[in-house]
């Protein structure tokens, strides 16, 4: 049974949270350093509201970021503790962050990427309506149309 997750507004006293999610394997495709509390506070302030948190239970487990590009596209990213891969979360989170772009915020395309050695990340964005582009700065490409 998945348990279901639910985004919310990040506030200062995440940061201990923020720092758990951005160390061990779960940065190994990102910066591959973990990082402080004083950047996990920093990172807070500077997302503004272009990032939420996942949660299942209360217990704040990844963060979810959407971007604006353009007018019309934008791009998602996210990342998960490592004690809650595997479990349908991130795919969850990004259809719920997918649904708020398109129909909250007005975007018409998303873009995302991973890292080539990652491909869970890959079956995420596809499990969420994403479709394979291509490769770019050495990352796999992907995006999603807005349903008429």
């Amino acid at each position: 049974m998945i348990l279901p997750v639910t985004l919310r507004d990040l506030v200062p006293g995440d940061a201990p949270s923020i720092q758990r999610i951005y160390s061990g394997k779960s940065v190994a495709f990102t910066t591959g350093k973990p990082i402080t509390i004083e950047e996990a506070a920093a990172k807070i302030s500077s997302w503004g509201r272009c990032a939420f948190g996942i949660t299942v239970r209360s217990d704040l487990i990844g963060i979810v970021k959407i971007h604006s590009r353009t007018e019309s596209t934008g791009s998602i990213s996210y990342i998960l503790r490592e004690d809650s891969w595997g479990r349908g979360y991130a795919t969850d989170a990004v259809r719920q962050i997918t649904d708020f772009a398109f129909n909250s915020v007005g975007l018409e395309r998303l873009e995302a990427k991973h890292h080539p050695d990652n491909p869970a990340s890959g079956r995420v964005l596809v499990k969420a309506g994403f479709a394979p582009t291509g490769r770019q700065d050495d990352f796999l490409t992907y995006a999603r149309q807005k349903e008429a």
